[in-house]
């Protein structure tokens, strides 16, 4: 499995860039990322049909390493999910 070696926030940008052990360097854009979150109550609202909003403003507060993935903290407040590396790495290869 691909873990990266680096996690940074482009504030400016509104995105996290992450470094793979590959060498590989990708943006994941904030809104993109709100999206898909992982947590229980936005999998439920995806697999009930609807779409997670995220607005354009939105930006990436905090990160915190959990070991087997990063948790993302969100400027509306949302910070329940948890990124595993390998559907962080499945995102980032759509940006490819």
């Amino acid at each position: 499995m691909d873990v990266p070696i680096e996690i940074k926030i482009d504030r400016e940008l509104r995105r996290i860039v992450v470094t793979w052990t590959n060498g590989d360097e990708r943006g994941l854009d904030a809104s993109r990322l709100r999206r898909a979150c992982m947590c229980a109550q936005c999998r439920r609202i995806r697999l009930s049909g609807g779409t997670v909003e995220a607005p354009a403003w939105i930006a990436i507060e905090g990160l915190q390493a959990m070991g087997y993935g990063v948790q993302i903290e969100f400027s509306d407040g949302h910070a329940r999910g948890i990124y595993p590396w390998r559907y962080l790495s499945e995102l980032s290869a759509e940006f490819a």
